[in-house]
């Protein structure tokens, strides 16, 4: 049985240009499934899944987004359609594979489609935005943008050719095949940052010897939504969050915040987790010029010409203890949380530049006057970095993995 790539556009203003994509899919041997969100003129051709069905399940009205004069509350509708749509498609083992072309309307639309699916389902997104800053719409998924060169407008002796390649792309995405593992292990998501390198090379290798295979997520915002991500859509086993810095970033406003709500994924997948505050000594800025005014005065570290921080004072990094418990607070299965009393990062240890027991004391003691009963809360003299406190965090995660 042939394998089906869903394309997803607007029929009505790119319809000439989505049939040529799918004949050349169609023409490798592979299934197409059509699914069009224009809302405008008439579609080109008859897809399968019309755009009626698609912002039906957005909550749309149709007869209301497709008068003109709501065009921001039709992009959302066709939007959250689409994902219901794709996902349902997917769910019914009719979408191997996903492909969309379009300017930023189309470019929001179809990749709020492709974040709905889970990571190694194969997404192309040929786009006029592929050749910026593309984060907002790839999220953490594994989203392919192809540059559209020019726009997705007609026929020219440069958009056939790219129009092609992209048919070939994801033709070849959908048809490769990952080798088997020799063996699959259970996998375990590790938080890291430049600061705790020392702790969690450790604990990698520690859990490795034990059988475990670890994904090591670096704490830069984006990784952190990666790593929650992977819980949230049930490929992690279990979590070891040594890094918890982004939270420091949520509070101070810096560059790598991953949202209030880091951490809880983990909670809500109700899989093992042990909680560090990890590098909560630090939020990140780039370059020493971008440091809002209001941090001025504090004590900055340049850690590279294109990265400063900024050490987190008491009330900061009370107010980081406060989340860190919240977030242990809504776990549904097992959770600990280890508290380094050495120093939270390289930087926070005797003698260095973030040393400084007081602020780290305002997280401590914060999380332990929130935290509810029964969650077991572990003191360890040593600084995060320190091969004990490895391998006391490992030795605690699996027992909670024993125990679940």
């Amino acid at each position: 049985m042939a394998k089906t790539v869903v394309i997803a556009g607007a029929l009505d203003t790119k319809g000439r240009e989505f049939a040529y994509v799918r004949d050349l899919i169609r023409d490798a041997g592979l299934d197409t499934l059509v699914v069009d969100f224009g809302v405008m003129g008439e579609p080109a051709f008859v897809p399968e899944i019309r755009r009626e069905e698609v912002a039906a399940a957005g909550g749309g009205d149709f007869a209301r987004l497709r008068s003109g004069e709501h065009k921001d509350e039709a992009m959302q509708a066709m939007a959250r359609g689409l994902a219901v749509v794709g996902r349902r498609l997917h769910d019914e083992g009719r979408l191997d594979g996903i492909i969309s072309m379009g300017g930023s309307g189309g470019t929001s639309i179809a990749t709020t489609a492709m974040r709905a699916l889970p990571v190694g389902v194969p997404k192309l997104m040929v786009s006029t935005m592929a050749g910026g800053d593309v984060s907002a719409f790839a999220g953490t998924k594994d989203i392919t943008f192809m540059p559209s060169i020019v726009d997705v407008a007609g026929f020219n002796r440069i958009s056939r050719r790219i129009y092609a390649n992209a048919a070939g792309a994801i033709v070849g995405m959908v048809r490769a095949e990952a080798p088997a593992a020799v063996e699959e292990k259970p996998l375990i998501a590790a938080s890291m940052f430049g600061n705790t390198t020392a702790a969690v090379d450790h604990a990698r290798e520690l859990l490795e010897a034990k059988g475990y295979e670890v994904l090591v997520f670096h704490a830069t915002g984006t990784g952190g939504r990666t790593m929650e991500g992977l819980v949230a859509d049930g490929f992690i086993t279990a979590s070891l969050d040594l890094t918890t810095t982004e939270l420091a970033d949520e509070v101070c406003g810096g560059i790598l915040s991953a949202g209030p709500e880091r951490c809880l994924a983990a909670s809500r997948a109700g899989i093992p987790a042990v909680l560090v505050p990890g590098c909560v000594d630090m939020a990140n800025f780039g370059g020493i010029e971008t440091v809002p005014e209001r941090y001025r005065g504090r004590l900055l570290y340049q850690w590279n010409p294109n990265v400063t921080l900024l050490r987190t004072n008491v009330e900061e990094n009370r107010r980081i203890g406060e989340l860190l418990a919240a977030a242990a607070n809504a776990a549904t299965g097992p959770v600990a949380i280890l508290l380094p009393l050495g120093g939270v990062s390289m930087l926070d240890s005797v003698g260095h530049e973030f040393w400084d027991p007081d602020a780290d004391r305002a997280c401590f003691e914060a999380i332990k006057a929130h935290l509810r009963p029964g969650i077991p809360v572990i003191e360890m003299a040593e600084n995060i970095n320190a091969p004990a406190f490895a391998e006391r965090a490992v030795a605690t995660l699996l027992k909670m993995l024993r125990s679940a």
